[in-house]
Parts: structure tokens; sequence; C-alpha cells
């Protein structure tokens, strides 16, 4: 659930003070890597490059609550990542503390090279993606794709998002996403229960459009086009065709409670 802007990163930062521990919550379904030491990091923003993703310590909403999260990458083969967070988390129950994952492509100021991304949502060209996690938490917690939407195709810094597409594969403990549900609906196969809301600012100005499908029974797998959404949303008017996606990223909303995601294997690949 976005209820307020993500932090922008901050590049480097403290080393991990916290040794997050290796046992894996499922098997792993991608070939195992070249074995080599794992970094960590536990200080909020801190980032960890993998490839053309990286890793965001991303607590935008630490304020809300106290505690700690950190996030170690696991392995990297070609487009493929893994990698795994460990949280602890006190406070409202309804505010997001955190949502720490990985990212393709713009995020607030940062703009990688050679991502694939921004994409004109009239394009044919897809935008596949594999995930396959395992999670335990004794808290409300969401797993979830968080894509950007500019108006612009090339956004800076200076360039806030229009809307905001997030794809719940799954919920626990009653977390729920922002705005009302307005559908449910059929993507890629399978059924999302489909919610609008809005992020304003504290001076009530409308910042942009969250949409959100939440997966009807939840997933700890998933696979198909991410364009599909965009495409779903575009086909029904709440989104422009000359529009532009200018980020994917993946990872966990944690509210409260203490716990562990870890991806077995995710990737993003275009065309």
């Amino acid at each position: 659930m976005a209820t307020t802007p993500r932090t922008p990163a901050r590049l480097g930062g403290a080393a991990a003070a916290l040794l997050l521990t290796t046992a894996a919550l499922t098997p792993g379904t991608a070939a195992a890597a070249a074995p080599r030491a794992a970094t960590a990091v536990c200080e909020p923003f801190d980032t960890i490059p993998m490839g053309k993703y990286w890793l965001n310590n991303n607590l935008w909403g630490q304020d809300a609550g106290s505690g700690s999260q950190c996030v170690e990458d696991l392995y990297q083969s070609g487009d493929t990542i893994g990698w795994r967070t460990e949280w602890q988390w006190e406070g409202e129950p309804y505010e997001v503390k955190s949502y720490v994952s990985s990212v393709l492509g713009w995020h607030w100021g940062w703009n990688a090279d050679d991502t694939g991304l921004p994409v004109p949502l009239w394009t044919e060209e897809p935008l596949n993606t594999t995930w396959d996690y395992g999670i335990r938490t004794d808290g409300p917690a969401s797993v979830a794709y968080d894509m950007w939407v500019h108006d612009v195709s090339d956004p800076t810094w200076e360039d806030d998002p229009s809307d905001e597409v997030m794809v719940w594969l799954s919920a626990h403990h009653g977390a729920g996403p922002l705005g009302q549900r307005i559908d449910t609906v059929t993507v890629g196969g399978e059924q999302w229960d489909l919610y609008r809301g809005e992020i304003r600012g504290d001076d009530g100005r409308l910042l942009w459009h969250v949409h959100s499908f939440v997966h009807t029974s939840g997933t700890d797998s998933y696979s198909g086009d991410l364009t599909a959404f965009t495409d779903h949303l575009a086909a029904r008017g709440s989104l422009s065709w000359d529009q532009h996606l200018s980020s994917v990223q993946s990872g966990i909303e944690v509210f409260r409670g203490s716990g562990e995601l870890r991806t077995n294997a995710y990737s993003v690949t275009k065309g």
C-alpha cells in the first residue's frame, strides 16, 4: 500500500552491522551461480548493484514506527538474480515501514543505463518476468511488483510519475492496498482484484494515481508479461497509450512484525 512518496535512494553508506542468516525458505528454482561472498547492507537506503538491477534497502516509512531491516544479494546468473531481506518492525499496523526491493530503471532521481526502460505503453514488445520466492512473516506485509509510469519518455529526478501500478502476488495478515476495489479482472490468465487510489501532497494536491492488482488467491511464483497490466489499464482508459513505463521494482511492503523474504529466482527481460 503506497501511502507516501518513496524516498530517493542514497548511494553508499555504512557497512552492514547485522549478519543475515542463509537458510532457504523454499527450494530454489534457478541453477546455482559460482560461489562468492554475499553482500549485506542494513543502513536505510543503502544499495547493492546486481548487473542491470540494484537492491534498495528502502525504509521510506521507518518514521511511522521503530525497527530495522537488511537486504542481502545471493547470486546473479545472466538476467536472473536471487536476494533476501529480513526485518523487524513495530508501530502503526496500517502504515508501511519499508519497501526493500530490486530496482530496474528509474527511481526518484536514479536511472541506471542499459535497462531497456522506459518503454512506451503502445509498444507490442513484451516485458517478461519470473519471480519465485518464499516468505515467513508474523505481521501485515505484501509481496508486490511496483511499476512507475511517466508522461515523459526520459524522466529525470525532476519528473514526478503520473501513475503507480502495483501487482500484489500475496498479502499477509490483513495487508491491503490503497484505495477502493473497482473490479475483479483476468490478466495473464490469472484473477486479480483491481483497486484504485490516489497519492496527495500535504496541501491536498494530487501527485499520482495508484492502480493495484491483488492476486485473488495469492501465489509464491509468477511468470508473465508485465505490460499486460499496463495494457489492461490503458484499454479501460485508466492510462494513456502515449505514457511510458519507466521502472519495474519488486519487493515486500512491510507494515509491522518480523519476517524474511527470500527471492529464489527473479528476472525481467525485454522482448
